[in-house]
């Protein structure tokens, strides 16, 4: 009976082909979404360990934020690129989970990071969110709450506002174009609390600051920003 259920899942294999989100190569049975090889390259910045690192360097100046990093390096071609795109607009949610959860493994051991009381993904508008299905940040996440044991919320913080890509503005038309996006339902349950922010990509930040402004305006007490990569 074993040998009939591994013939029959070698035959599924081959048909559907479990492969590495990064490098697309076929993984082994002992490998989940990422290959080993890829997994051991994957370029972490480790700016979890470093309260002056580039992410909230990029950031000073901007809003009194207690705390930001990004997990590892996004260049485009390489291997972190594919995993966020298989993420956003492939479906791979898991991947999303897996990504979160070794981010998650990062902040615990993080001084800065040890007294969050809420994970809150940067939410997508509801026209993009009905197009793509989900919010890929929500997945990030849950991960990262699971892995810290702590609660996650995508419904205090929305976007109300559907704004233009932002892929060709200048750092200040990135901010104009976020701001007044963003608002805080169950603003009583924030107040005093320290809010974790998630996203998937740390380019300007023009959008996790137009976030962080709303939720420090109505109350929070502290907020951290923690996303999987940092585009250099």
């Amino acid at each position: 009976m074993l040998q009939v259920k591994q013939w029959c899942n070698d035959l599924i294999g081959l048909l559907f082909p479990n492969l590495c989100n990064a490098c697309g190569v076929a993984l082994y049975h002992s490998e989940h979404l990422i290959c080993t090889k890829c997994l051991y390259d994957l370029p972490f910045t480790d700016y979890h360990q470093y309260a002056e690192n580039r992410v909230a360097k990029q950031l000073w100046g901007r809003l009194p934020l207690y705390a930001a990093m990004a997990m590892l390096y996004f260049r485009k071609g390489a291997k972190v690129q594919n995993l966020i795109h298989n993420l956003k607009y492939n479906g791979r949610t898991d991947v999303g989970v897996l990504l979160g959860n070794m981010l998650g493994e990062r902040l615990k051991t993080a001084n800065l990071y040890q007294d969050i009381d809420m994970v809150i993904p940067v939410p997508l508008h509801r026209k993009k969110y009905k197009s793509r299905g989900y919010n890929q940040s929500t997945f990030i996440a849950e991960g990262i709450a699971m892995q810290m044991e702590i609660s996650m919320s995508e419904n205090h913080l929305i976007r109300n506002t559907s704004t233009e890509s932002q892929t060709k503005k200048s750092r200040y038309n990135r901010y104009e174009n976020m701001k007044d996006v963003f608002q805080v339902n169950s603003p009583e349950e924030i107040i005093g609390k320290h809010i974790l922010l998630v996203d998937d990509v740390i380019t300007t930040g023009a959008t996790l600051e137009a976030c962080a402004n709303v939720l420090l305006t109505i109350g929070a007490a502290k907020v951290s920003i923690a996303a999987l990569a940092f585009a250099e």
